[in-house]
């Protein structure tokens, strides 16, 4: 399964590494220097997630962090919540 989120898609993204050395000027030194550079890949940060779908359905997705926290995924109930006895009952 390739690396992309299935609610928005996001996938791996390519950039660099910047290696530096060097003391930056303001703490007195005379600057800092680029000494190497390398590609790298930023990766989404993919979660599987049991949710329901549109339809109903149950289904097992991955699904980027930002999806699941913004509530783009509904996540299946489990169990349902824990309910009080209503005040009716309690009052007899």
């Amino acid at each position: 399964m390739a690396k992309t989120c299935e609610i928005c898609g996001k996938g791996p993204q390519v950039g660099n590494q910047v290696t530096l050395r060097g003391k930056a000027k303001y703490l007195g030194g005379v600057g800092t220097k680029i000494t190497g550079i390398t590609r790298r890949k930023f990766k989404p940060n993919l979660q599987i997630v049991k949710a329901v779908k549109p339809s109903g359905e149950h289904k097992s997705m991955q699904v980027c962090t930002q999806c699941i926290r913004s509530g783009r995924v509904k996540k299946v109930v489990r169990h349902k919540p824990f309910k009080l006895p209503s005040e009716e009952k309690a009052a007899k």
